[in-house]
């Protein structure tokens, strides 16, 4: 004994009413699984410290205040002491003639016994 399509529609449809979920009878994809699903924003929002203010912030802000940013002449100080040393980072090509004038500077190998 079968029971008529219609009567298990309206079944369903009673259903969902009752358990308050989706009525879809062709079961279609309609993302309703991720919509349920608790807002992630404010966990990851909270989750990153807030932003403090900067030295670099304050010079910005302030820019004919005399300051001392420690960190920044540190990293200055570093750089020329790599550069004298030799050590620091290459001159930048400022034309495709001065590219052209080192690539063929290339050492040819040469053939060892």
């Amino acid at each position: 004994m079968s029971v008529p399509k219609s009567r298990i529609l309206d079944l369903l449809k009673v259903q969902c009413r009752i358990f308050s979920t989706t009525f879809n009878p062709e079961r279609l994809r309609t993302g309703n699984k991720i919509l349920r699903q608790r807002l992630k924003g404010p966990a990851i929002a909270s989750y990153y410290p807030r932003k403090t203010v900067t030295m670099r912030d304050l010079m910005k802000a302030y820019p004919d205040l005399e300051t001392w940013d420690e960190e920044q002449e540190d990293r200055l100080e570093g750089i020329a002491l790599r550069k004298q040393r030799g050590k620091g980072a290459p001159k930048k090509k400022r034309s495709a003639e001065e590219s052209k004038k080192f690539a063929s500077r290339k050492k040819k190998p040469t053939m060892v016994l």
